[in-house]
């Protein structure tokens, strides 16, 4: 795979690629949310947040309603330019492995 450009380190992990995946999906959700949606601990999923956020991939906001406030979080524009990009990437090296 000479030539290819190493992945986003911070994506290419897969709770953080599913959490992008629902985001682009779903697009802002909640912390209770997510952590339903992708069967995950709250302490495996507020690690992988902190550095989704640290990145700038995810931006977090309080969201005031009918209930108690909560914390909304949704993928930045460029965490979404980041999550097209690895996967323009991800189907490239699928491709080099077809012609095997």
């Amino acid at each position: 795979m000479t030539g290819t450009a190493p992945l986003d380190p911070v994506l290419h992990q897969p709770v953080r690629t599913r959490i992008a995946a629902y985001l682009v999906a779903r697009g802002a959700t909640t912390f209770t949310e997510l952590k339903t949606a992708l069967a995950i601990t709250d302490g495996n999923l507020e690690a992988h947040m902190k550095k989704l956020i640290a990145a700038d991939y995810i931006a977090a906001r309080r969201a005031s309603g009918d209930g108690r406030p909560q914390t909304l979080y949704d993928l930045t524009d460029a965490g979404r330019k980041a999550f097209r990009q690895y996967v323009t990437e991800l189907q490239q090296l699928l491709s080099l492995d077809r012609t095997d």
